[in-house]
């Protein structure tokens, strides 16, 4: 069982991402910002944080950016999880230090094996 972070502004997207992760036996810590991901990522240190792009504040990318770049934050798998689906945004948040890429609306299977992967890649 594994401790994961959804950081969105939605919470339709963070109830959807919730229920299908507590049915594969995940607990899921909720943020509703970019600056709320960081300091609950910061606080509870989970084992893979998924982050939506646009959002109020700082945005997912910023904040995986911060995350990605401390010390106490950076061994955590960030999966950027977003309706922006072009190229050069996916390559953004790769620069920014994204382990994954996702987009929406949730593929169910594709979402369990991304965070499947991600708990095996920070293992």
């Amino acid at each position: 069982m594994a401790k994961i972070l959804i950081v969105d502004d939605s919470p339709t997207e963070r109830k959807t991402m919730e229920d299908i992760l507590v049915k594969e036996g995940h607990d899921i810590i909720k943020a509703t910002n970019g600056d709320e991901g960081v300091s609950v990522a910061k606080a509870k240190l989970p084992d893979v944080i998924l982050m939506d792009v646009v959002m109020p504040g700082t945005n997912g990318f910023q904040a995986t950016r911060q995350l990605t770049k401390n010390e106490s934050t950076s061994h955590i798998p960030v999966v950027i999880v977003t309706t922006k689906d072009q190229e050069t945004d996916r390559l953004w948040g790769k620069r920014q230090g994204a382990s994954n890429y996702l987009t929406k609306p949730i593929d169910k299977k594709q979402l369990v094996k991304i965070v499947n992967d991600a708990l095996l890649q920070s293992a």
